[in-house]
């Protein structure tokens, strides 16, 4: 639960409030109705959704979804797993009364264990978790693409070799929004590159 968590929260962080679902949904579908984790993960779906809806203007679709989220978060305790609870009910709470909230004031960032989750504060395999869910968001990143970029990363990793090409674009592909374009970019020209090398080598000693 607690990588599940820490993806989810750094997803939503980055900015990637449609996105940032993915990352609890399947978890969530294993649970049973109304146990704590349950409610948790449900309103935090709906408090990304809500999110989402009141940054289109969908005022009405805003409001719905955060009430909704403030009932599931509303029995928890303020801190329950260590995710600020709390604020975020009580952001829920002005967004449900006000949805043009929004336009005043920011989404509450999630916290875990205490901090606020960015990008960087990953481990290597759950910024390869938020990679996946931030690439199948929409059309505009070819999965397979950033899959390889996560391979050829881990193999960086495993290695323990001092160039971390790979593992480098992968972290600002997932905490980088603005830029991130730009980032995929440069990711799929290297991961071309290292598929032609290996096409080149491939069956040379059969």
């Amino acid at each position: 639960m607690r990588r599940t968590l820490r993806v989810g929260a750094a997803v939503f962080n980055a900015g990637d409030h449609h996105a940032a679902h993915d990352a609890w949904e399947d978890e969530w579908l294993t649970l049973d109705d109304g146990t704590p984790d349950e409610r948790l993960l449900h309103g935090l779906i709906q408090y990304t959704a809500a999110v989402y809806h009141a940054g289109n203007r969908n005022w009405s679709g805003a409001r719905g979804l955060a009430t909704s989220a403030e009932a599931y978060l509303g029995e928890l305790p303020t801190d329950y797993r260590a995710v600020n609870v709390g604020a975020v009910r009580s952001y829920l709470g002005r967004l449900a009364a006000d949805p043009a909230f929004a336009e005043r004031a920011a989404p509450v960032p999630l916290r875990v264990d205490g901090d606020v989750v960015h990008a960087e504060d990953l481990s290597f395999e759950e910024i390869a978790d938020a990679a996946a869910v931030v690439a199948a968001d929409g059309d505009a990143y070819d999965g397979d693409v950033v899959a390889d970029a996560v391979t050829y990363a881990r193999e960086e990793v495993e290695s323990g070799t001092s160039t971390t090409r790979f593992v480098a674009l992968v972290f600002e592909f997932v905490g980088d929004r603005r830029r991130r374009g730009l980032v995929y970019q440069r990711l799929r020209e290297h991961v071309e590159r290292r598929r032609g090398r290996e096409a080149d080598v491939e069956g040379l000693f059969d």
